[in-house]
């Protein structure tokens, strides 16, 4: 059963063509400049929270693949015929490649928020390939809903695998205030809770913007709606990617600091976040300063994970 027009399908006046090519642009170079930062301040943290830092390059250098070939698809997918913008067969390429990122993307966020978090060993393990599985069923069930089946212009595959997509959304969403109740007992009182609170409720939030999205695909559009649609996910995707990076490393860092200071761990520089100095430096000087550091950080890792 068909009953609407799938976003790609919509003839676009000048304005609409330019506001999308405006909207995929800004998304995409935001998504490269975080990239370049991570890549610039990856030692800002020690190698304990490191993880997190790479997992935030990827999500931003994967995303900005996604959006360099959205602008081209979407360059190559529109005519201009009387004055409009008229899609053709390539049209499609112009909004699946989303999926294809998200596929990727949405996992990693999974693995970069629990790489900050107080969970540890086995437990981290057990939810992390529980976060991953979830994540990559939420993309994946909405993607054969919203461009499989009929190419996406099928009001009940939109329902059907919508409906599925959302008990994964469901999940990853308890998945998300676990670790951030369990962060907050935890390191109460600490910059890094509220950082890593204030991290967990922007992903919450900013993922409604997505069901929403998919949502509007059900209703018959023109260019007005399918532009809306556009700009809302390229500025959803900068905060669920970019302003959570953000956020992310500051705990990482503010970890890290509270580590060495409390002699867990070292790092060969001062660690600073926004001109306050929250560590000096500290560098193991023999074999046996490594080993002790290395026996303290695993017996305050267990006590964490509370064995």
């Amino acid at each position: 059963m068909t009953g609407t027009v799938a976003p790609w399908l919509a003839t676009l006046t000048p304005a609409e063509h330019s506001i999308i090519v405006y909207s995929l642009s800004v998304a995409g170079l935001a998504l490269f400049a975080f990239f370049a930062k991570s890549w610039v301040s990856r030692n800002e943290v020690t190698t304990r929270y490191r993880g997190s830092v790479y997992a935030g390059m990827t999500i931003t250098g994967i995303a900005f693949l996604s959006y360099l070939l959205l602008v081209v698809e979407f360059a190559i997918g529109y005519h201009q015929r009387g004055g409009m913008w008229v899609p053709d067969a390539n049209a499609e390429l112009s909004w699946a490649p989303r999926y294809f990122d998200w596929t990727v993307t949405v996992p990693l966020l999974i693995v970069e928020f629990l790489a900050v978090a107080t969970i540890v060993g086995g437990a981290a393990r057990r939810l992390r390939a529980v976060g991953i599985a979830a994540a990559f069923l939420m993309i994946s069930t909405g993607f054969i809903g919203g461009v499989v089946v009929d190419s996406g212009q099928s009001l009940v595959a939109l329902g059907v695998w919508g409906g599925i997509s959302g008990i994964f959304m469901v999940l990853l969403y308890v998945l998300i205030i676990y670790v951030m109740v369990k962060v907050g007992r935890d390191l109460a009182g600490t910059a890094a809770a509220a950082s890593l609170r204030n991290a967990g409720i922007l992903l919450l939030v900013t993922w409604f913007a997505y069901p929403i999205i998919f949502g509007l695909q059900g209703w018959g559009h023109g260019g007005a709606v399918t532009t809306w649609m556009q700009v809302i996910l390229s500025v959803a995707d900068i905060v669920a990617k970019v302003g959570f990076g953000v956020l992310i490393h500051k705990v990482a860092t503010v970890r890290s600091a509270l580590d060495v200071t409390a002699g867990e761990d070292t790092h060969p520089e001062s660690i600073w976040i926004s001109s306050e100095k929250l560590s000096g430096a500290i560098v193991p000087t023999t074999a046996t300063d490594a080993h002790f550091l290395t026996r303290a950080r695993s017996t305050a890792d267990a006590h964490v994970d509370g064995r």
